[in-house]
C-alpha cells in the first residue's frame, strides 16, 4: 500500500469572516423567531384568559400531531383485543 503525505488544512481570513456572516445570520433568525413565539404566546394567553395549563399541553400535542398527520387511535383493553380471538 502506498503511503501519502498528510493533508494539510489551512484556515483562511476569508473562511473566517464567511463562518462569522453565516453564524450573525443564523443568531438574527432565532432571535426573529423567539420574539414572534413571545409574542404569539402573549396574544393567546390574552385571548385564553385564564385557562389551565394541562390545556395548552393537550392543544400543543394535537397541533403536533396534526402537524406531522400522525392520527392515533387508542386499543381498549378488553380480553379480547388482549389476546385476540381465542375460539375453540
Amino acid at each position: 500500500m502506498l503511503r501519502r503525505k498528510p493533508t494539510r488544512l489551512e484556515l483562511k481570513l476569508d473562511d473566517i469572516e464567511e463562518f462569522d456572516s453565516v453564524k450573525k445570520e443564523l443568531e438574527s433568525r432565532k432571535k426573529q423567531r423567539d420574539e414572534v413565539d413571545v409574542v404569539g404566546v402573549a396574544t393567546s394567553g390574552e385571548m385564553g384568559g385564564a385557562t389551565g395549563g394541562s390545556s395548552d399541553g393537550k392543544t400543543r400535542e394535537q397541533m403536533i400531531n396534526e402537524r406531522i398527520g400522525y392520527k392515533p387511535h387508542p386499543k381498549p383493553n378488553t380480553l379480547p383485543s388482549l389476546f385476540g380471538n381465542l375460539q375453540f
